[in-house]
């Protein structure tokens, strides 16, 4: 059950799932709650020093993040969520850069589908799925099994140099469209 003391909230995406950050701040008895979809993670009660930090793992891969409470003026505070030691705005706009998502509905089941594109590991719906990845002639190709579907990944370079590696996901060989940020 959430508190009625909850003042900020954030949405952070990383490759095993969307991840919703709740605090919770006492002003008068200095309590702190953190909570990760629903789940209380952090609870600290009758703190006498109402700014500060709260540290917490977020995720699979247990990525670092805090929570920095600040005085504005009076009894008014500011709260930052950072994330793998940047401010949420940078740890997106980096995620933006070095992942692609795709969400699509598969035998009537939402799927969120996510490459890594440094290690290109690919995710769908919080598990790691088994690849196998080849070159062919125009780049590569990453295949794996979604429920009795085949999934390919086609990574091919641009036709400009700075248009980069494009990444496209098929399933059963229809071309899906990436999720916009």
């Amino acid at each position: 059950m959430l508190s009625d003391d909850v003042v900020a909230t954030w949405e952070v995406e990383l490759s095993d799932g969307v991840y919703r950050i709740e605090f919770a701040h006492g002003t008068t008895s200095g309590k702190r709650v953190v909570y990760i979809n629903g789940q209380e993670v952090i609870r600290k009660d009758w703190m006498f020093k109402l700014v500060g930090k709260e540290a917490f793992t977020v995720g699979g891969a247990n990525t670092k993040a805090n929570i920095t409470i600040e005085a504005v003026g009076g009894f008014t505070y500011e709260y930052t969520l950072q994330v793998g030691g940047r401010s949420l705005q940078k740890f997106t706009d980096q995620r933006a850069q070095t992942t692609k998502t795709w969400l699509l509905s598969v035998d009537g089941e939402e799927c969120r589908v996510v490459l890594e594109k440094d290690t290109m590991d690919v995710w769908c719906n919080g598990q790691k799925m088994d690849t196998t990845g080849e070159f062919v002639d125009d780049g590569t190709e990453t295949s794996f099994t979604l429920r009795e579907h085949e999934c390919c990944i086609k990574a091919t370079g641009g036709s400009r140099k700075k248009s980069g590696i494009a990444h496209h996901l098929l399933l059963d060989g229809e071309r899906i469209a990436a999720a916009s940020h």
